[in-house]
């Protein structure tokens, strides 16, 4: 009995062929000692084909050159593990033919001589399970990244055509409102050309009647009174005209802005004419003795029709006996223009609206006006990049500034 065990290959024969999976022990040197009958058949070589032949038989040839490192330095510190765990490892056949597989090593010794026995199993069946499941899985996946591209576009495609819809909707909702409010519009024009002109024309007509039946040389100056009616009445139609023109020239884009160097002597000359025709008993209009030092490169025109608004409207809705005051500074490239009054001032719900076209105050409806004035006055300071505000107290008076910039500077570059 102890002769028989004694014997290496009869002991390994007996162990090999006791265990189902392919079996291959090899020594130090690389060299196999044994294999079973199922390692046989799983590399399509006989036991005498293999015995005695270099591990590297089996070893597909692009692993062979670091293999020789791993070995040795497994075999000097050899332990039961699993080899090359996460990796996929290939054997070759006697035909050249690859398979995958996976390899437990084991050390034993035996007459104090070391081996190393391998473990092996072919795992084509479970490799390929393993590749069509990752298969199916890479499938499962560009199908689900394919729906979920499609889904978005579906998305994308129904959101503009939601927002389509929605422009679509509210282009008809702000073509109506513009509708509703140009109906309104016309339709306050309409009151108001009706009123604004009815009683102008009206005083025209009583003047022209009047002067006709005084003929007698004594009945000049009566003559002269119903005159200076007419001509006023007159003035006011054309300054009516000229804002109704302003308007229309706003809108289209043709309004024309004609830039020059101007002393503002001539400006104010032609505002304090103007409103001076216009004053009530006792009213004074003040504006700076320096007026002369100032020089602006603006459109002459426009600025005169800034002021002569608000200087007018001031002198319109303030009582007898009360001061209008103009101030005038210049600060950096601007120059701030200050109009001040002590009239009926504005009600306080109402300043919101007070440069909206034909819009006019609940106090001063008893008075002539067509409610443009303020709205050309802020469009025209807008496009020449001023800008306009006020403050005001109901029943003590307002005071409009006027932020202009001079383009002198940027002209000149």
């Amino acid at each position: 009995m102890i002769r028989f065990f004694q014997q290496e290959e009869d002991i390994f024969s007996i162990l090999l062929e006791t265990i189902s999976e392919g079996i291959l022990v090899v020594d130090g040197e690389k060299n196999i000692v044994a294999v079973n009958s199922t390692l046989e058949n799983m590399f399509h070589y006989k036991k005498d084909e293999l015995i005695g032949r270099k591990l590297d038989i089996l070893i597909p040839t692009n692993y062979r050159p670091n293999h020789d490192q791993h070995f040795h330095h497994y075999y000097d510190k050899s332990s039961k593990r699993k080899m090359a765990a996460g990796r996929n490892l290939w054997g070759v056949r006697k035909d050249h033919t690859q398979i995958p597989v996976e390899i437990g090593l084991n050390p034993f010794t035996v007459n104090d001589k070391k081996f190393i026995v391998a473990l092996v199993m072919d795992v084509t069946v479970s490799r390929e399970a393993e590749n069509r499941i990752r298969q199916l899985n890479e499938e499962l996946e560009e199908k689900v990244e394919n729906r979920t591209s499609e889904l978005r576009d579906s998305i994308l495609l129904l959101e503009k055509e939601v927002k389509r819809r929605t422009e679509a909707e509210n282009k008809i909702k702000n073509a109506l409102q513009k509708e509703k409010e140009l109906n309104e519009l016309k339709t306050k024009f309409l009151s108001l050309v009706s009123h604004e002109f009815k009683t102008p024309l009206s005083s025209i007509l009583v003047s022209a009647t009047l002067i006709g039946k005084y003929t007698e040389t004594g009945q000049q100056e009566k003559r002269e009174k119903h005159l200076e009616t007419i001509k006023n009445k007159v003035r006011y139609l054309n300054n009516i005209l000229n804002d109704f023109l302003s308007v229309e020239r706003i809108d289209s884009g043709k309004e024309k802005y004609n830039f020059t160097s101007f002393h503002m002597t001539r400006v104010f000359n032609e505002v304090i004419y103007d409103a001076n025709m216009l004053l009530k008993t006792g009213q004074r209009i003040n504006f700076p003795d320096d007026i002369d030092d100032y020089v602006i490169y603006q459109d002459e025109k426009i600025l005169e029709l800034i002021l002569s608004n608000l200087v007018r409207n001031a002198v319109k809705y303030s009582p007898e006996h009360t001061e209008i005051d103009i101030s005038v500074a210049q600060q950096g490239e601007f120059f701030i223009f200050r109009i001040r009054d002590h009239g009926i001032g504005i009600p306080p719900e109402e300043q919101k609206h007070i440069f909206s076209r034909y819009f006019r105050a609940s106090n001063a409806v008893i008075d002539q006006g067509t409610g443009i004035g303020l709205n050309i006055v802020k469009s025209h300071l807008e496009n020449l990049g001023g800008e306009i505000s006020f403050v005001s107290e109901e029943g003590k008076g307002t005071t409009f500034t006027v932020k202009l910039p001079n383009h002198e500077e940027n002209i000149a570059h």
